[in-house]
This record gives C-alpha cells, sequence and structure tokens, in this order.
C-alpha cells in the first residue's frame, strides 16, 4: 500500500483521485463523510474488500482499518490495491495498530514548490552537485518579488486568493489544524497554549530550536512545550532541521533550527505582509532563509541526488544557513541574504566549512536578491534566489 502524507490543504486528495482515475473501477472512500467513517469503524473488514484500486482519504480518521488492510495484504501482495492519504504523521498517532512495517511505502506531499508555481524545472540541487561552482544564471526579480513570495506560500488555496481572502485561509487552516489535526494525536485541553506558542515560534523564524528557551518565554512547562512541538511537527506545520559536524571538530553546536514548512502561515502568524517585511525591523532576512530551506527541502524529495539537509553552526557563531550531505560525503554549503548586495563577512561560513572539509566541499552558494551570478574564489559563487528553481543539471 502506498501512503500520501502531508499537511492538510496541501493537495492529496486531487493527486492520489488523479491518479485512481487512471486505474480501472478503483474504489473511492472519503472518511470525510460521516457515514462512511461510521461504516468504517462499524465493520473494517469488510469496508477494506475490493476487487480493484481503492483510495482511502484521510485514513488517520479511522486508523483501526490499517489492521484489516494488513490482513488484506498478508493475503494478497499484489502491489497498488490500496492507496492512502493522511493528514497527520500516521506514525505518530497514539491508536495506530502494529501494521505498517514492511507494508507500506510514504510519500510526502509538501505544498507548492516556487519551480511548481513558476513552471521551472526545480532542479538546483542536482544542478549543484553536478557542476559545482561552474552554476551560473540571471534574474529580473528583485528583493521584494521574493518577500512576496514567501507571503503567498505554496499552498494551492493560498496561491490562487487574493490578500485578503488568503488571510481568512490561513485563519481558518490554523484552527482546523488545531481544534481537528492535533486532536486527532493527542488529548490537549488548553487550545490557547497551542495558538500562543505557534505566534512564538514564527517569530523565531530561522534560529535555534531550544525548549528550555521557549519554555521560558511562553510560560508553558518545558515536559508541555516539547511535547506540543512534535505534535505541530506531527501535522506538519513546522520542522526542525538537525546541526550538521563532520566528526572532524568539536565546536559546533548541536541544536536544531526552527522552520515552518510554509512561509505563508509563519507571514501570517507574524502579521507581517511584504512591505513590512521589508523595513529595516521586518523580518525580511528569517523568513527568506527560512523560504530557501524549504524550497531545498522540497527538491531533495525528488532529487536525483540523494542528501540530507542541515544547518552549520560553530561555538564561535559561525554558521551555514543550510547544508546538504549526500551518502558519500559530498557537501555544498548555501547561505542566504535578504540583500542585493554580497559582503566579504557572509561568506565566513562558506570558506570556514570549505577549510573544514577540504575536498569533500563541492561548493558553496550564497543565494541573494541582487541579478547576477558573481565569484568569491575557490568554489564558492553568489547566485540570484530565483536560480532555485530556474537551474537544472
Amino acid at each position: 500500500m502506498v501512503l500520501v502524507n502531508g499537511a492538510r490543504q496541501a493537495g492529496k486528495s486531487t493527486l492520489t483521485r488523479l491518479t485512481a482515475a487512471r486505474r480501472r473501477d478503483p474504489v473511492l472512500r472519503l472518511l470525510d463523510d460521516a457515514a462512511t467513517l461510521r461504516a468504517a469503524m462499524d465493520d473494517p473488514t469488510g469496508f477494506v474488500e475490493h476487487d480493484s484500486m481503492m483510495l482511502i482519504d484521510e485514513i488517520q480518521l479511522a486508523p483501526e482499518l490499517l489492521r484489516a488492510i494488513k490482513v488484506a495484504v498478508d493475503l494478497d501482495p499484489t502491489p497498488g490495491r490500496f492507496l492512502l492519504t493522511g493528514s497527520s504523521r500516521i506514525l505518530a498517532m497514539r491508536t495506530l495498530p502494529d501494521a505498517l512495517p514492511g507494508r507500506m511505502e510514504v510519500i510526502e506531499l509538501w505544498p507548492f514548490s516556487q519551480g511548481e508555481i513558476s513552471g521551472g524545472p526545480d532542479r538546483f540541487v542536482d544542478a549543484a552537485f553536478t557542476h559545482g561552482p561552474g552554476l551560473s544564471c540571471t534574474s529580473a526579480l528583485r528583493k521584494r518579488d521574493y518577500l512576496d513570495r514567501a507571503v503567498v506560500g505554496g499552498f494551492p488555496e493560498a496561491v490562487k486568493r487574493t490578500p485578503r481572502r488568503r488571510t481568512a485561509f490561513f485563519n481558518a487552516y490554523l484552527s482546523t489544524l488545531v481544534e481537528r489535526d492535533v486532536l486527532e494525536l493527542a488529548s490537549i485541553e488548553r487550545h490557547g497554549e497551542i495558538l500562543k506558542l505557534l505566534g512564538l515560534l514564527a517569530g523565531r523564524t530561522g534560529g535555534l530550536l531550544v525548549p528550555a528557551a521557549l519554555a521560558t518565554a511562553s510560560g508553558i512547562p518545558r515536559t508541555t512545550l516539547v511535547r506540543y512541538l512534535e505534535l505541530l511537527t506531527s501535522v506538519f506545520l513546522i520542522k526542525t532541521i538537525p546541526a550538521w559536524t563532520s566528526g572532524l571538530t568539536g565546536r559546533t553546536v548541536g541544536t536544531g533550527k526552527l522552520a515552518f514548512v510554509d512561509t505563508g502561515i509563519a507571514c501570517h502568524l507574524t502579521g507581517q505582509d511584504a512591505a513590512r517585511l521589508a523595513e529595516p525591523d521586518g523580518a525580511a532576512g528569517a523568513m527568506l532563509e527560512n523560504f530557501v530551506v524549504m524550497e531545498l527541502a522540497r527538491q531533495l524529495t525528488w532529487s536525483e541526488q540523494q542528501g540530507r539537509l542541515f544547518h552549520y553552526r560553530t561555538k564561535d557563531k559561525v554558521e551555514v544557513d543550510a547544508v546538504i550531505e549526500t551518502p558519500r560525503g559530498d557537501v555544498i554549503g548555501i547561505e542566504v541574504k535578504a540583500g542585493a548586495t554580497v559582503r566579504t563577512e557572509d561568506l565566513s561560513g562558506l570558506r570556514n566549512l570549505a577549510n573544514l572539509l577540504g575536498d569533500r566541499f563541492v561548493a558553496g552558494y550564497v543565494l541573494y536578491t541582487g541579478q547576477q551570478t558573481l565569484p568569491f574564489g575557490d568554489r564558492i559563487r553568489a547566485l540570484p534566489m530565483d536560480a532555485l528553481w530556474q537551474l537544472s543539471p
């Protein structure tokens, strides 16, 4: 069986229905329908009996179906019989039966990438490892254009709405997420604490995720706060970018960094539109860093080059916003700058990483809001930010 898992409103139902429509006589089960859900809960075994592909939408609403599906798959292991969708991490559910190992492939569906929105190839990761410092591009976009994109985010419904209607969508989205999806994973009585925490997290986008500091700032006990962070991760709202270390130095910081899966949600929570972000005390730097990091995370789900995403920071506060390492140990570093110029000090983290890794360091890139490609010595280049979705190998 295949599970398409991801954030609510990311397009899972649309994608899986298009996929099922290509099969002969597919069976469609929508668990959002009360009568269908009741049938699933009353007779799980009978519910999953079928002769063709069965699509079950929102499987987390009736996790008891997974045990019945397990039995059906054990009796007939033909691939492609079950296509499932879920809006929370199924493995995190309290009521999950032990039915998944070895029987399910999980595909995470993210909100739209910028390449999907603009029609670009979305192959920066592959291009970076293929061509190294040989990458080059020009851009017509400026800082305000990137901020506009960050504010919109990637949810299909948000992309097609006007700013006023987009605000209504985000309000409803967050309300549903807390009142429904989070409650599917855990019993939470004080919903207001979750919403308070979300606002606090949005103001710390791109910062180190230190539970003790967050507990102090929010007034939420540390153990409760850690539980809340796990829940927000499970409903695909936030993501922790782990710290990278080569094992060659003891001066790296092991704390993960906070990122919102969608910058539109983060901007909404901070109450900043593109104009406000661009002001001197606005959050342009943090939001554009989040924007770039999550575009990289999306690309790593389909790129030919396998890799893992990290951030790099030493105890001396030398840092690189994003580090991608391949299974063979090759590394690229990406620094994000909201400005249209690149200064020498902007390169310190990449140069530190290059010196540390030697030949394992493929290239370092400063993604900035300028319009030209600029060389900065051995294996380091500044590229316009839209190189993320415009370049291909």
